[in-house]
């Protein structure tokens, strides 16, 4: 994931074509993609676009669900609001872009693992965005928002609140004990780590998850007890 040179005209096109956007003005996408340990990043890495474009990612979401939940209170809202605009989801955005072929960084951040690496990735997105706004306006932004957010904006367990916050309460008021997570494993390289994570509740059998930060492993595992234990509906998968 380290490169420090700009894109190619052969990147570029790739790139754009997987964003669905054009830029007018090429140099911002490079910007966008530029991190602060890049050589020669002073004063052009991506992280004055990741402060605009949280904000922009953060309107479009909020008018995204305003406009497709007309029953839910704001309580929900918040809640899948604070889902999509999360690090982990902006994470899958970049993933499925393909985003870490593209980022220009230097070689120290090759060391950068778990949920530093994934940060990278969801800082990359947000800045992005705001290389879109900027250089089309908020429509353009808005469009390549709708394209990547909207089927994850109706997922069924799009309103659940925070698992292992749910999973807490349940077992303090259930069993009177606190859930603890122990990692079994972490593999795989260090740009894209996966990380197995148990959670054990005395009382009941314990539960394993995995995903690409030890943060996120926990989460599934959690969600796994809370779905087998009947205190969530089991989340339907496509």
């Amino acid at each position: 994931m380290s490169r420090n040179r700009s894109l190619g005209n052969e990147d570029r096109d790739r790139l754009e074509a997987a964003i669905g956007y054009s830029f007018s003005q090429k140099e911002r996408l490079d910007r966008a993609l530029t991190h602060a340990s890049a050589r020669n990043a002073k004063g052009s890495n991506y992280e004055r676009l990741e402060f605009l474009g949280d904000r922009v990612l953060g309107l479009c979401v909020a008018e995204l669900l305003f406009q497709t939940f007309k029953d839910a209170d704001e309580g929900e809202l918040s809640v899948r609001l604070n889902q999509l605009v999360s690090a982990e989801s902006c994470a899958l955005v970049a993933d499925a872009l393909s985003l870490h072929l593209f980022i220009r960084t230097g070689a120290d951040v090759k060391m950068l693992t778990g949920k530093h690496m994934l940060n990278v990735r969801a800082d990359v997105v947000e800045s992005l965005i705001a290389a879109i706004y900027l250089d089309g306006g908020l429509e353009a932004a808005r469009g390549f928002i709708q394209r990547h957010w909207a089927a994850r904006a109706v997922r069924v367990d799009g309103a659940r609140r925070d698992a292992k916050t749910e999973l807490q309460e349940w077992a303090h008021a259930k069993f009177g004990v606190t859930p603890s997570y122990r990692v079994e494993d972490r593999s795989g390289p260090d740009h894209d780590p996966r990380f197995t994570v148990t959670v054990e509740i005395q009382g009941i059998a314990p539960a394993m998850g995995a995903d690409r930060s030890k943060r996120a492993a926990e989460q599934v595992a959690a969600t796994s007890i809370l779905e087998r234990e009947g205190v969530w509906k089991t989340t339907k998968t496509a």
